[in-house]
């Protein structure tokens, strides 16, 4: 199919470069030129696993294209991906849809031919039915022009994979030619037996915060068992073994540590919890909000528990070196990024900060210039008093505590994600402390 990529972001660049993988002719297109002239290049300005190699193949074989103008997009495509940034609105709490509506406006007094519109970014219950109204008001193909809402389900660090092999695909839809239109465009994954759910457009845009918030409400809740741990003594890795092997409650998304960030979860949390207040769900936002004043309490638990680590003694004048930068693994998105807000706290409590992350340095610089930063692992710790880890990349679960024990000052490490083997490194010869597990 002809399809174009409507937004060049955390979204847009990975569904672009996937949509290519897949055999499709895509043009993306962003109103930013200098990233347009970059991607056009098969340079990636973002990272994302797998996403360079895949950008730069499909570009240079001109399978994958990228333009700022929308009318060339629109005479190309018969389908078209909506994938811009839906930010929290000014009260905190509601998506800005903004970005979704103006697109819609640039496009659609272009079409003129019968196409489809595929709304990817997550918006409010009832965008669908606006979108709709007003892409078939502009355009004059009319009511020929399709709107389906088809919610991604990307985990940043794994966009790529879970964009090219997802664990499901969701439509919200109303007409047959939007499920052809679907099933056509999808037809590699589906054929792969990945099962697809065609529902009413309200209960796609439902399903993407519902999702995430149940996320949400996993790692708020093993965290809220993290702090039952450390005051009782207990160990709530244990504890995660002993939740994860009941087949109504699994493992996944229990990992203990400094809560979670990124561009999407935390504000689609804040989102559905002020959906189902609208709503008049008013027990359901208590619920929900409850997780949110968890996790938004992460960096002073961490906090406690760093002190605690030093004998009661803060970090003023301490030289701290805190592993991790991004808000996760396999990405350099520092948005709301726990990590980031743990340096920050150590660095306003008089610590002197170095920072390094495998990606995020150059995003991480840029928002939180006050810091130091480095790329280079083992030197990150030279004369370290600290250290913190933040963020649980693969290269520090790799990291050999015995070759890097003679550089710090003193060997002490607070494990933050709940992500090291403790006796493997106390029996290189650190001190090791983690959040809701026994100390040394």
């Amino acid at each position: 199919m002809r399809i174009s990529v409507i937004g060049c972001g955390h979204l847009g660049i990975p569904h672009a470069a996937a949509m290519a993988e897949l055999g499709h002719e895509v043009i993306g297109v962003d109103i930013d030129q200098n990233k347009v002239d970059r991607l056009g290049a098969g340079e990636c300005p973002i990272y994302e696993t797998g996403l360079p190699e895949l950008l730069a193949r499909h570009t240079a074989e001109g399978r994958l294209r990228f333009t700022t103008d929308m009318r060339e997009a629109a005479l190309f495509a018969e389908l078209h991906f909506i994938g811009v940034g839906t930010p929290i609105d000014a009260d905190g709490r509601s998506y800005d849809t903004g970005q979704v509506y103006g697109a819609v406006r640039r496009l659609a007094p272009h079409l003129t031919q019968p196409c489809t519109i595929v709304g990817k970014s997550t918006v409010t219950v009832g965008t669908t039915a606006s979108v709709t109204a007003l892409a078939q008001r502009l355009a004059p193909a009319g009511a020929a022009v399709e709107v389906v809402w088809n919610p991604e389900f990307l985990r940043e660090g794994h966009a790529v994979e879970d964009t090219l092999r997802p664990d499901r695909i969701i439509a919200g839809l109303t007409t047959a030619a939007g499920e052809k239109a679907i099933r056509a465009v999808y037809a590699p994954i589906l054929a792969a037996g990945v099962p697809l759910f065609l529902t009413d457009p309200a209960t796609a845009e439902l399903a993407k915060g519902a999702a995430n918030t149940f996320l949400g409400l996993k790692i708020s809740y093993i965290n809220a068992v993290a702090d039952m741990c450390e005051a009782a003594g207990g160990d709530v890795s244990r504890i995660v073994d002993i939740l994860g092997i009941d087949p109504r409650i699994g493992s996944g998304g229990m990992r203990p540590g400094i809560g979670y960030g990124g561009g999407c979860l935390p504000k689609d949390i804040r989102a559905f919890t002020a959906s189902a207040r609208q709503l008049g769900a008013d027990r359901a936002a208590t619920l929900l909000r409850a997780a949110e004043e968890i996790n938004e309490t992460r960096t002073e638990v961490a906090m406690d528990l760093i002190t605690r680590a030093l004998g009661g003694h803060t970090v003023k004048n301490l030289k701290v070196t805190v592993w991790g930068a991004a808000f996760k693994p396999g990405t350099n998105d520092v948005r709301e990024s726990p990590a980031l807000a743990l340096a920050q706290a150590l660095q306003q409590n008089g610590a002197t900060v170095t920072v390094h992350d495998p990606q995020a340095v150059p995003t991480a610089a840029v928002r939180n210039p006050e810091l130091d930063y480095t790329d280079d692992l083992p030197a990150s710790v030279d004369g370290a008093d600290l250290l913190v880890l933040a963020t649980e990349w693969p290269e520090y679960l790799r990291a050999s505590p015995q070759e890097l024990l003679p550089r710090p000052a003193n060997a002490l490490l607070v494990d933050c994600r709940t992500a090291l083997d403790p006796d493997l490194w106390r029996t290189a010869g650190w001190t090791v402390h983690q959040l809701g597990r026994p100390g040394t």
